[in-house]
């Protein structure tokens, strides 16, 4: 089986070092990046890979069109470099596969299912202190936390990993694929995506200018806020709103909203060979170490049953949240199909057609 990932990224430095390494250990044999006009080392570390023969790098500039690049780059891993299976990532995305590795799960899935789904976890922003995101960054929000917001990115939800397909389209954020044969497999998800989306101020601040920028903001009106208290300078302020600090997360654990989740960090440290992860240094330089002939030094252990009952009850959240991103959609239809019907053109042809009616029922 060969293994692809796809990768968009803009300027994520802090992280995309350990975001590779990690997926190179963890069963993926190959990576096609587009990187999206970074600035801040990026693209070094991406050409670094890329002399390592484990990445192929591509580059764009202007506005965003995420939905058509991961398309492009699911299309290139099946025609050009064989996968058998794909997947679209971001950087501040760890797809931790529950036993073995990631091609350990996906070879168990029966021929006929073509499309699996991963389950999302999000880590909460900590106090900037200056320390590597993995260090900090150990608890995540548990899906059974109350969210009244019905577009916040910290409601529960999925992604997808594919067969490869030569006409394979991935929807945006990687949430949907479509494509010859590619039948999903329901209730099953096989693996985590630890998802770390806010980690610094400096970080959080960059983002949110790039969805005032882009088209993002139009998409994620979640965003909007955050990018309008940027745009206004208080990139500060917003980003303060959003840090869980030590007493918040010791109330966090105690009521069962957040869960303390060390195994990236683990990791990162099995792969770094040190006890303490340090910041990010010279982005030419490799700071994580990249699977041998002697195979990764990182294990996956098959969980617990204890382990699989509590996953289970994570897992039902997302049927409750895909039942209500459902609901919003049908409004959504509801309302442009509303919309059109009071249009002075669409009006007319309801006229023209009862017209045409009573002249038929007539003759």
């Amino acid at each position: 089986m060969k293994l692809v990932m796809t990768l968009v990224a803009r300027d994520e430095i802090d992280i995309v070092d350990a975001q590779l390494a990690f997926h190179l250990n963890a069963g993926v044999d190959f990576v096609i990046a587009t990187d999206h006009g970074s600035s801040d080392g990026t693209t070094d570390v991406f050409r670094r890979y890329e002399r390592e023969g484990v990445l192929r790098l591509l580059r764009e500039e202007g506005d965003y069109h995420e939905a058509e690049w991961r398309t492009r780059m699911a299309r290139l891993a099946a025609t050009e470099h064989g996968a058998d299976w794909v997947f679209a990532s971001d950087a501040d995305e760890f797809w931790w596969p529950r036993g073995g590795s990631l091609k350990d799960v996906l070879q168990a899935i029966p021929s006929r299912y073509g499309v699996v789904r991963a389950f999302w976890r999000p880590f909460v922003p900590r106090p900037d202190d200056g320390s590597f995101f993995a260090e900090r960054m150990t608890a995540r929000l548990s899906p059974t936390a109350p969210i009244n917001d019905p577009l916040s990115q910290w409601r529960p939800n999925a992604k997808v990993l594919h067969r490869g397909r030569a006409d394979a389209t991935v929807g945006r954020g990687n949430h949907t694929v479509d494509g010859t044969d590619l039948i999903p497999l329901r209730g099953w998800y096989p693996v985590e995506v630890l998802h770390f989306p806010l980690r610094t101020r400096e970080q959080f601040e960059r983002k949110a200018s790039v969805w005032h920028s882009t088209q993002t903001v139009r998409f994620h009106e979640a965003h909007r806020a955050a990018s309008e208290a940027v745009a206004s300078g208080r990139g500060e302020e917003a980003f303060g709103a959003l840090v869980v600090d030590d007493a918040q997360l010791e109330r966090g654990l105690a009521d069962g909203s957040l869960v303390l989740d060390v195994r990236l960090r683990d990791a990162l440290r099995t792969l770094a060979g040190v006890e303490i992860l340090e910041p990010v240094g010279d982005p030419g330089v490799s700071r994580f170490s990249l699977p041998r002939e002697g195979g990764s030094p990182l294990r996956f252990p098959l969980p617990t049953v204890v382990e699989d009952a509590a996953y289970a009850v994570d897992v039902a959240t997302l049927g409750e949240a895909d039942v209500v991103r459902a609901q919003r959609r049908l409004d959504v239809l509801e309302e442009r199909i509303a919309e059109l019907e009071r249009r002075p053109t669409a009006r007319l042809e309801r006229l023209v057609r009862r017209a045409v009616g009573r002249v038929r029922r007539s003759a």
